[in-house]
């Protein structure tokens, strides 16, 4: 199959685009091992000092147990409140649905800093910003929809005549949700936590602006780290830098290898 000019045209820009993109995160993995590197194609010579100077002058270990912290807390909160909207969203219909769903998509449309500003306002005022607190509430903001959205087209998928044959044989509610939607719907619930867990700890704008020193989050501290006040060495900062990345990296794996894309579809509609 022969390609036209303008398909190997795209075809260059984005083959321009990865190489840039590769190159730039191996001169940042080389450079956090480096012991000086100026002026040449490869670093005097190699080390690992300047991970343990990292872990030890930017305090990584407080930082890495307030992000598990923080995390791990929006995904619970997370899960509690998205995983039952979704259900009265795919199962229900009343009025104002679809403004609810619009509503729902909002946070995840819009650019975080345009609702974040606003947002740390308000949590300043009750004196909730600048905790952990804060920063967990500011981070449901999107992370609840983004759970919401994710769940409705997993409980969509799931035939209600399944629930109701099990009020049929004299299920409880409470025994409907336990024993029959619950299974079905862990890989949805996990799908959705991972999912969370990955947007959380990458999350930069309303944890900027609503944590303070000791809520700090990992993305948030390399920030601190390459932009505020003092002199640290290059090699510090990509070391942390890595760090992050490698985090990031790890959280997307498992990701990928649970989630189901073919899943995320709302299931269509059967013709009447």
């Amino acid at each position: 199959m022969k390609l036209s000019v303008g398909a190997w045209l795209v075809w260059a820009a984005v083959a321009f685009f990865l190489v840039n993109v590769f190159a730039l995160v191996v001169s940042v993995v080389v450079n956090s091992f480096s012991t000086q590197w100026f002026g040449t194609w490869w670093p005097s010579g190699l080390t690992t000092m300047w991970y343990s100077t990292a872990w030890r002058e930017m305090n990584l270990l407080d930082t890495l147990l307030v992000t598990l912290q923080v995390s791990v807390a929006v995904v619970v909160l997370s899960v509690l409140i998205g995983v039952p909207a979704a259900y009265a969203l795919a199962r229900r219909s009343f009025p104002g649905k679809q403004l609810v769903n619009v509503l729902f998509l909002l946070p995840i449309l819009m650019p975080p800093m345009t609702y974040g500003i606003p947002l740390a306002t308000v949590l300043y005022k009750f004196d909730l910003a600048g905790s952990m607190t804060g920063v967990i509430l500011a981070n449901l903001v999107p992370s609840v929809p983004f759970v919401v959205l994710t769940m409705t087209p997993f409980i969509e998928q799931i035939d209600p005549k399944i629930e109701a044959a099990a009020r049929m044989c004299g299920a409880r509610t409470t025994a409907v949700f336990g024993r029959v939607l619950a299974p079905l719907l862990v890989p949805g619930i996990l799908a959705a936590s991972i999912l969370v867990l990955v947007r959380t700890v990458g999350m930069f704008e309303l944890t900027f602006l609503t944590a303070g020193p000791g809520s700090q989050t990992l993305v948030v501290s390399l920030y601190e780290a390459m932009f505020s006040a003092g002199i640290r060495a290059q090699q510090s900062v990509d070391a942390m830098a890595v760090i992050y990345t490698g985090s990031m990296a790890l959280l997307l794996v498992v990701a990928l290898r649970f989630v189901n894309p073919t899943q995320l579809v709302t299931r269509l509609k059967e013709p009447v």
